[in-house]
């Protein structure tokens, strides 16, 4: 294996890879996966990269599945950065970029995650594997577990939107409503995975899916010219893709890809849900428990994230910030970008689109700053969702 040990990481205390783990078992806190860097850094070069397959297999030295006999892929990652030149006009900036994660298979980022995560689950010998989910995480562990010929095991609210379902079932996944949030189908999930002895692929609750999701941030440096931009706007549920960024920064300085500058990382969650944008106002290493959180926007809407603290931590740490917006100005960003630009978002990436309303109102943003604005999956899959408040 590529890794050479799991590392805990608020204990530091380490694991040897090559067996399943989950959470550290001395403190519960998520593991990362460590690599060595400096033999990483001898193949993966800036004028290697060109000729590789453009996905996110490309930067194979720093993910877990280092066989290609053993990657369940779908052609994930490498998606587009996309000059956003109407939308900066709009909105008074002069260089706005949106890396659209919505050509990704299943349609979302999520394919980024489960696509390393089943696959170590299928290296390490599971037979099923499973998740509770707002909706896309379902479907792309579905569509991997078919992939890798594995049992699938799917939680969701019962609020879902029918499409999703539908997905998530042609895969052959098994799928299972609950009462309630997505933590409340998560304590489902993880009372059945343990009872069964199924592989639990949720957020952060093994070591592999934040290996998927950090390759976003590969990917940026790579097309900005193995620069950063100044800003990074992230919808922020489970935050996983924001830690794995940070992650990936930290991989990248190592190897001497980039240098010490990072982007400021800003956190955007919807009012109704919005635990790491209290508890970055209020200084806090993490985010208690939101009560009562509702959202349309369903991938924001988790009232309690596993890495809250590493979300904060790195927001804190990048000089970034975290922002709410309401349900009509979600909607209203998501407007405004498929006008400007022809994205038709999901909500989750017209709410950074808001936000970023709200930030260049305030200052936070200069006209002349770098900004990246993510949009995490296309808006079709949410339409029935939506549709009331269009």
């Amino acid at each position: 294996m590529s890794v050479l040990r799991l590392e805990c990481t608020k204990c530091d205390q380490t694991f040897a890879p090559g067996r399943v783990w989950n959470l550290c078992t001395a403190c519960q806190a998520p593991l990362f996966a460590c690599y060595d860097l400096e033999r990483a850094a001898h193949t993966l070069r800036k004028e290697a990269l060109p000729g590789r397959e453009r996905s996110m297999w490309r930067y194979h030295e720093v993910l877990p599945v280092d066989d290609p006999a053993h990657r369940l892929t779908l052609g994930e990652g490498f998606t587009p950065l996309l000059p956003a030149p109407r939308l900066g006009s709009w909105l008074g900036l002069k260089q706005v970029l949106v890396k659209d994660e919505s050509g990704n298979p299943t349609g979302s980022f999520k394919a980024r995650g489960l696509a390393a995560a089943v696959s170590m689950a299928k290296a390490l010998g599971a037979k099923a594997v499973c998740l509770p989910s707002a909706g896309n995480a379902g479907s792309a562990l579905a569509a991997y577990a078919a992939r890798g010929g594995l049992e699938a095991h799917v939680f969701v609210p019962k609020d879902i939107a029918a499409l999703f379902l539908m997905e998530t079932r042609a895969y052959g996944a098994h799928v299972e409503t609950v009462e309630g949030l997505i933590s409340d189908a998560g304590r489902v999930c993880a009372g059945l995975a343990k009872e069964h002895g199924w592989y639990e692929c949720a957020t952060l609750k093994e070591p592999y899916r934040v290996e998927g999701k950090k390759t976003m941030g590969y990917e940026l440096a790579e097309q900005l010219g193995w620069t950063l931009p100044d800003v990074i706007l992230y919808p922020t549920g489970g935050g996983t893709g924001l830690i794995g960024m940070w992650k990936a920064f930290e991989e990248m300085e190592a190897m001497g890809l980039i240098g010490a500058k990072r982007p400021r990382m800003v956190a955007v969650q919807a009012e109704g849900c919005a635990p790491i944008v209290k508890a970055h106002a209020e200084g806090k290493p993490d985010a208690p428990m939101w009560q009562g959180a509702t959202t349309h926007a369903h991938g924001l809407r988790v009232p309690k994230a596993l890495g809250d603290f590493l979300i904060l931590r790195a927001v804190k740490d990048s000089h970034g910030t975290a922002v709410s917006v309401t349900e009509e100005e979600i909607v209203q960003g998501t407007k405004d970008i498929a006008a400007a630009e022809g994205l038709f978002v999901a909500p989750e990436g017209g709410a950074c689109v808001a936000a970023l309303k709200k930030l260049h109102a305030a200052g936070d943003v200069k006209p002349e700053e770098t900004v990246v604005v993510f949009n995490t999956g296309t808006g079709f899959k949410y339409v029935e969702n939506m549709a009331p408040l269009w």
